[in-house]
């Protein structure tokens, strides 16, 4: 289960990223984290980015509402999003993992 903790107006929790993927999607939680694979390399910052657009247009949020706080070059990250509740979070868990069936 994905542990999110919401602190001044924000939801935080972890993100497992694995870049240069065939497609962009979020995949479900994997080890405490939410999965996330992007078409985006990881290089310049780029798989940053392309996590806080996927984010940011899933959540429906302005991209300004979703930081990285920590794991910036790692695979693991933790990211903060202002302006959702811990339910949507968990929605994009439940919405991945009917999908994949």
């Amino acid at each position: 289960m994905i542990e999110i903790a919401e602190r001044d107006g924000a939801v935080v929790f972890a993100v497992r990223v694995t870049p240069r993927a065939s497609r962009e999607a979020i995949e479900g939680e994997h080890q405490g984290a939410l999965k996330v694979r992007l078409t985006a390399p990881p290089l310049e910052g780029r798989a940053n980015d392309a996590l806080r657009r996927l984010l940011a247009a899933r959540l429906n949020v302005p991209l300004s509402a979703v930081r990285i706080v920590g794991g910036e070059k790692c695979r693991n990250k933790r990211v903060a999003i202002a302006g959702v509740s811990r339910a949507q979070v968990f929605c994009l868990v439940e919405v991945a993992r009917a999908q994949r069936g």
